[in-house]
C-alpha cells in the first residue's frame, strides 16, 4: 500500500530564487502510512515548520519530489489539513461558524449536513453544548480541540498538526494526551505531528522522526515506537519507553545548536 505521505530528497533554502539562500535543510527523506501518527522532533531552528509548509503547498522545495495519497503533488494547497501553532479561531464567530469554515471556503456538502457532522463531533470531543459560544468563552484545551475538529472537518486523511499543545499548561497537555488517545483510534486519519515534548512524541506516535540541525545536510533519523494501541499515559514508565526517551534525548542534544 502506497503512503498517503512520501517526501524524497527534499531541500529548503531561505532567499531570492531556487538557489539564492541560506541551505536550511537538503536530503530530507519521511513517509506516512495510512492510519499511522508519526512524530517529527528537532531543535528551534532546524526547519520543523517549514517542512510542514513545504507538504502544505505554502512553500517549494528546492530539490525533491513530495507524493501524496500515492500520487505526486506538485499543487498540494487544500490536500491536506493543516493545524498550524496557534489555534486561530475567528474571535467574531461561533464555535459552530468557526467548525463549518472549512466546507465554506471548499463548497464541500451542504451548511445542515456539516452542521450535524459538528454536533456529533462536539459530543466526542467533550464540547456539546458550546457550539454557540465564542472563542474567548473557551479554556485554552477547549480552543485546541476546537480548532482541531475544525482540521478534521477539511475531510482530508492527512493531518499536519504543529505543535498543537505546546502553548498549555503541563496539566491541559496531559488531559489532551488522555482525550487524544482515547479518540484516536475511531479517527481513521493519518497524523504528521511536531513537538519539542519527547514524552508527547512517544506516547502518541507509532514513530518518530528528527530533524538534522540545521544547514547540516545529514539525514533524518527514524525511530520505532514499541507501544502497543489502544494506549494510556502509564505506558510512557515502561522501561522500553524510557530507554527509547534516552535515545531521543541523545539525538536532540546533538541537533541542539546550544551543543556545536
Amino acid at each position: 500500500m502506497a503512503p498517503v505521505l512520501s517526501l524524497q530528497d527534499a531541500a529548503f533554502a531561505f532567499g531570492n530564487g531556487r538557489d539564492g539562500g541560506a541551505r536550511l535543510f537538503s536530503g530530507l527523506s519521511l513517509n506516512v502510512r495510512e492510519g499511522e501518527f508519526v512524530s517529527v522532533i528537532g531543535a528551534s531552528g532546524s526547519g520543523k515548520s517549514t517542512l510542514f509548509k513545504l507538504i502544505a503547498g505554502l512553500l517549494e522545495p528546492i530539490r525533491g519530489e513530495i507524493t501524496l495519497y500515492g500520487e505526486p503533488a506538485p499543487e498540494r494547497l487544500g490536500k491536506v489539513g493543516y493545524m498550524p501553532q496557534r489555534d486561530l479561531l475567528l474571535p467574531w464567530r461561533t464555535v459552530m461558524d468557526n467548525c463549518l469554515l472549512p466546507l465554506e471556503l471548499t463548497k464541500q456538502g451542504r451548511a445542515a449536513d456539516g452542521a450535524a457532522e459538528v454536533r456529533k463531533l462536539l459530543r466526542l470531543f467533550g464540547l456539546e453544548g458550546r457550539e454557540n459560544a465564542y472563542p474567548a468563552e473557551l479554556s485554552g484545551g477547549m480552543r485546541q480541540r476546537v480548532a482541531f475538529l475544525r482540521t478534521l472537518m477539511t475531510g482530508r486523511p492527512l493531518l499536519l498538526l504543529d505543535e498543537p499543545f505546546g502553548a498549555l499548561d503541563a496539566m491541559t497537555k496531559r488531559d489532551l494526551h488522555r482525550w487524544l488517545l482515547g479518540l484516536w483510534d475511531g479517527l481513521d486519519k493519518s497524523v504528521l505531528f511536531i513537538t519539542h515534548d519527547l514524552e508527547e512524541a512517544i506516547l502518541l506516535s507509532d514513530r518518530i522522526y528528527v530533524m538534522p540541525a540545521a544547514g547540516s545536510g545529514e539525514p533524518m533519523r527514524e525511530l520505532q515506537v514499541p507501544l502497543p494501541r489502544p494506549r494510556e499515559s502509564g505506558m510512557k514508565y515502561t522501561p522500553e519507553c524510557v530507554a527509547l526517551r534516552q535515545e531521543l534525548e541523545q539525538l536532540f542534544d546533538a541537533q541542539s545548536p546550544i551543543a556545536h
